[in-house]
């Protein structure tokens, strides 16, 4: 299947998903503005079900695959706000899900999974990385005939992400730039498509962290480069990309921007003490580019996407603690 997502493949998922879910807020917050001499808004997918935009695309997929093909059944690897994403459409579709696991998986995650799912999860584990639970997930899929649904590499997956752009542009359409978490690349690639063609003229960048790089570098390069990846405050956008999402980002993306650890952690303090939002790594670092002067937001309209929220109480203790 093509990734090639249009804008009229959004507005069929907003059509469809929108009952299930959230329209969640896209605040203006004064105290941010104030700080950084702009008009900023956050759209807080911390506040969607399961804490994070993923079920977005999750549901427009699974609604897609049962009503047009009357699949019933899905395999997935991960062990994060994917595996959530897919736990809620499989329950609140009454679909089975596969989701499989590393052994390293923590127990909160995989209780939060299942807690999640309810009986319409199986959680299995293999391999030690996402890696090889995603090869044990694809020949399962294979075996069974069923299909196996990826984080972001998937024309409904991206169209489900891109109905957060959809509503920041219905609420405040007068938005000169908006940045986005970048990971695999699909709430970005949904965002831009919608956007852009709503308003051409909003400037759309992406923000990485620098521990997990690879749109940042492969943007600069103009093709697909390999980077080192190490551990993160913003795991849930750490990994590789792929060449085909990297072609679709140069007729829709404007850039890509790196914060550092310390600057992810600094933007989720000044969440938590400030703005009195809990936001995971992955859904700070726009917030941590704005924060550290990575970009120049002066006299803007700033939409900063807040991916997400699902992060442990030990990672917050640390970050309050400044550890």
């Amino acid at each position: 299947m093509s990734l090639n997502v249009e804008p009229k493949d959004i507005l069929e998922a907003f059509k469809i998903i929108r009952t299930y879910l959230r329209e969640t807020p896209f605040e203006y917050s004064p105290l941010l503005s104030e700080r950084v001499c702009s008009r900023v808004f956050l759209k807080l997918e911390n506040f969607q079900l399961a804490r994070s935009f993923k079920v977005r695309g999750a549901l427009n997929l699974m609604l897609n695959i049962r009503r047009k093909e009357g699949i019933s059944e899905v395999i997935t690897a991960s062990s994060g706000n994917h595996a959530q994403g897919i736990a809620f459409a499989a329950r609140a579709l009454n679909m089975k899900a596969t989701i499989v696991v590393p052994e390293t998986c923590p127990e909160t995650k995989k209780k939060a999974i299942k807690l999640i799912g309810r009986e319409n999860v199986r959680l299995m584990e293999a391999g030690n990385v996402y890696d090889e639970a995603e090869e044990e997930a694809i020949k399962i899929a294979s075996k069974k005939g069923v299909p196996f649904v990826p984080p972001a590499e998937h024309r409904l997956i991206m169209a489900g992400a891109g109905t957060v752009g959809l509503e920041m542009m219905l609420e405040n359409p007068d938005l000169n730039l908006i940045l986005v978490p970048a990971g695999a690349g699909g709430l970005i690639l949904g965002i831009a498509t919608i956007v852009k063609a709503l308003n051409p003229q909003i400037r759309i960048y992406g923000v990485q962290s620098e521990a997990s790089p690879p749109w940042y570098y492969s943007w600069k390069a103009g093709k697909l480069v390999e980077v080192e990846i190490r551990e993160s405050l913003a795991d849930g956008l750490s990994g590789g990309i792929k060449e085909e999402m990297l072609e679709l980002a140069k007729t829709r993306v404007d850039g890509f921007l790196l914060v550092s650890e310390e600057e992810i952690a600094n933007a989720m303090r000044y969440a938590i003490t400030e703005l009195h939002q809990i936001v995971e790594g992955a859904g700070a670092v726009g917030l941590a580019a704005i924060l550290s002067g990575k970009i120049d937001v002066r006299d803007k309209r700033v939409g900063v996407v807040i991916s997400g929220g699902n992060v442990d109480s030990k990672t917050i203790t640390r970050i309050l603690s400044g550890n």
